[in-house]
Parts: C-alpha cells; structure tokens; sequence
C-alpha cells in the first residue's frame, strides 16, 4: 500500500505501455490530444492552449502539432510502440497532429474518423411569427 498520493503517482508512472489509443478532438478554437490505455485510462494528454498558444494562434494547425507532439513525449518514453488513433471533429488541426503523431515512430494499427453525425439532427424551432 502507498504511504502517500505522490509514491502513487510514482508507480503508476513507471507502469509500462506498450498499446494505446490517442484520440484527438479537432474543433474550430482548439486541439485537444488525449492518449489513453487500451481500457480507457487516460496516461498522457495536452492541447493547443495547455502549449501556450491563446487566442487565435490555438485554433492553427502548428499549434494542433505541438499538443500532439507533447502528449506522445511522455509516452514514448514508457514504451509506446502501437497506437490506434481516433479523430474527432471539423478543425484546421486534425491532419497535422496525425502528421506528428506518425513522425514520431509510433506503429498506428488503424486510423478512424468518430466524428458524431446528426441522423437527422434536433428539430428547427417554429417559425418566426410577427
């Protein structure tokens, strides 16, 4: 048993990882990359805002490629050696973090594309009535 949340962090972090699946979430301001295990559990992640870009520059595809260098870092130091890769969403930052994920010598097993699709959508209000 750990004395203290620290020892904690500390095992956990030398555990090591040999598949995962890296999700990234494309939106228009930002690119959020979340590498988890293959059971969910997140082990790394970063975003165009946590690298330091605010403002406009979050929402460009240099910024989508620095968040998805800095969250695989980590993990291949711990062992990573394949990857499945879940895309998710519209923004400019989509193929260049997928750009930078491959670069950095990962084996990706399958690419796919999550991005949810309306099956008809919510339905449009009334209208306008004057």
């Amino acid at each position: 048993m750990p004395n203290s949340m620290e020892e904690m962090n500390l095992r956990r972090s030398r555990r090591r990882l040999p598949r995962g699946v890296i999700h990234i979430r494309a939106s228009f301001n930002n690119t959020i990359v979340t590498v988890t295990d293959t059971r969910g559990r997140v082990v790394s992640r970063s975003s165009a805002g946590a690298c330091g870009f605010k403002g406009a520059r979050k929402s460009t595809p240099f910024a989508a490629q620095t968040a998805a260098e800095n969250a695989i870092r980590i993990l291949i130091d711990r062992g990573l050696k394949q990857a499945e890769v879940m895309i998710s969403g519209p923004g400019p930052g989509r193929d260049t973090a997928l750009r930078a994920i491959r670069r950095s010598g990962i084996v990706l097993s399958f690419v796919r594309d999550v991005t949810p699709m309306p099956h008809n959508g919510c339905r449009p209000p009334g209208k306008r009535r004057v």
